[in-house]
């Protein structure tokens, strides 16, 4: 790194799919936060919008900013300062930002510079009378410099995404009991995608993000190495009717730290609820989880969402981390 730090930080703003190398680096940079903070910095969708190949130039930005080191080049990813990456589901949406500083130029003022430019690219492409046009924000584990940051622009929480989780020896699980007539098999790819993609969208019809999964999400996912279809448990009746689903997954250990599995999604279509499915769905993830040899299991859940806390905390889990995002105030 150079003597002194550097105090100014250009930052371009690049739309649509990154170059290879930019997305190396963005992915470097990445890796190197979670190392340092414990919690990935890049939701899993904003991953997988940065790795599409079609990914629309209206919908999707990419703000970066490099340090100046001696000798360094843009093309190292040794030396990405920072990136902010901006994804909308429609070119008139806000949209959602996500902000990342590498451990390396913290402090810096390149959470400050990145911030600046989004807000200064999204008021120059919005029109006159739209109202504030700024984008939703998250900070993955809220630390304090995100906290400090959102209230410099003037941004306020609006959602509080706990991480829960659950050591193995204080689980506290029932007997899994599904209703008659209900039986429990793994995903089959390239037979249950758009069955399964109709019974999440009408499980999940309230919620803007799961809810929207589209085929190509779908199949992002299932091209990624963590991706295991028996532990893609789907509820089925006696005609082979997709009733209910969870789908688990297994991160691998980084940083010394031992794998953990996830209840990644539990989801019950609107018809089939009231049945105990949903709680009996998990408690099997949980197993699946357990019997491959995870001692941890985590899980996100919104802070206001008492019922699913309640149920959680029954099952042993507690609160572990959080996620918070911040709109405009």
């Amino acid at each position: 790194m150079s003597e002194e730090p550097q105090t100014a930080w250009p930052v371009v703003e690049t739309r649509g799919t990154p170059e290879p190398a930019a997305l190396a680096d963005i992915l470097q940079l990445a890796s190197a936060a979670q190392d340092s903070d414990g919690n990935p910095p890049l939701s899993e969708q904003t991953l997988v919008d940065l790795r599409s190949p079609d990914a629309d130039p209206d919908t999707l930005s990419v703000f970066t900013t490099y340090a100046n080191d001696s000798g360094s080049d843009t093309g190292s990813g040794q030396w990405l300062a920072g990136v902010a990456v901006l994804v909308s589901e429609t070119p008139q949406d806000a949209g959602v930002l996500e902000l990342v500083v590498h451990p390396n130029y913290r402090n810096q003022g390149v959470g400050t510079a990145l911030a600046a430019a989004v807000q200064d690219a999204v008021r120059a492409n919005s029109s006159e009378g739209d109202g504030d046009p700024r984008p939703a924000a998250w900070s993955h584990g809220n630390h304090e410099a995100a906290v400090e940051l959102a209230a410099r622009f003037g941004y306020r929480p609006v959602r509080d995404l706990w991480k829960m989780r659950l050591s193995r020896s204080n689980a506290s699980l029932p007997e899994t009991r599904f209703p008659a007539g209900v039986s429990v098999r793994p995903f089959e790819p390239g037979q249950d995608e758009q069955a399964w993609l109709d019974v999440n969208a009408a499980a999940f019809a309230h919620h803007p993000e799961q809810g929207s999964m589209s085929l190509a999400d779908l199949q992002a996912r299932m091209d990624e190495d963590w991706f295991d279809p028996a532990g893609f448990l789907l509820a089925v009746d006696d005609e082979g009717t997709i009733l209910g689903f969870h789908w688990t997954k297994v991160h691998p250990g980084t940083g010394g730290h031992p794998p953990i599995g996830e209840v990644y999604v539990v989801g019950v279509s609107p018809e089939a609820q009231g049945r105990g499915l949903g709680k009996a769905l998990t408690v099997a993830g949980i197993q699946h989880l357990h019997a491959a040899g995870l001692d941890a299991v985590m899980l996100y859940v919104d802070a206001d969402n008492t019922a699913a806390v309640a149920l959680y905390r029954r099952l042993g889990f507690v609160r572990w981390d959080q996620d918070v995002m911040y709109a405009p105030a």
